[in-house]
């Protein structure tokens, strides 16, 4: 599959999320939820990474998924010690760190990051911050179709 990833968009300039992924110093990202909300237990090893930073509307880098991690029923303490486990590989600031203090988390190790020609997406009203699609294509302004949930259950 194919994923469309939003990046945090705070932070000076070479501190973005974006910033990190692309000079490799953030080789992991996570979500999180009071519950099972996707993309936990949807994505999977060799599934490409596409991201883009929230407010620029342009898909920018891609990456290959290397290693998944899901978790469900933790306690704060538990989130805190995954979260401590990894911040190596997710280089959370303070703030996202109490922000990803969730009882269901997925974590998702990539490589092979390079940036892209800009895409310009075409956002729909009904998307969330991560996008489970066919192709990239399929968010991409002149190729876009309509986005429908119904495939990512």
């Amino acid at each position: 599959m194919v994923h469309l990833v939003y990046c945090d968009n705070t932070g000076g300039k070479g501190n973005k999320e974006l910033d990190k992924i692309i000079n490799h110093t953030k080789t992991m990202v996570v979500r999180g939820a009071a519950g099972r909300k996707f993309p936990h237990s949807r994505v999977f090893e060799n599934d490409v990474l596409y991201f883009m930073e929230k407010g620029t509307m342009k898909i920018t880098a891609k990456a290959v998924v290397t290693h998944v991690e899901n978790y469900v029923k933790l306690s704060d303490e538990e989130s805190r010690e995954i979260l401590e486990k990894n911040q190596k590989k997710l280089n959370l600031t303070d703030k996202q760190k109490e922000r990803w203090l969730k009882k269901c988390l997925c974590l998702v190790e990539f490589n092979h990051v390079e940036e892209i020609e800009p895409l310009d997406f075409d956002k729909q009203s009904n998307m969330d911050d991560w996008l489970i699609i066919d192709k990239i294509e399929d968010v991409v302004v002149g190729t876009s179709i309509k986005y429908e949930y119904v495939k990512i259950k």
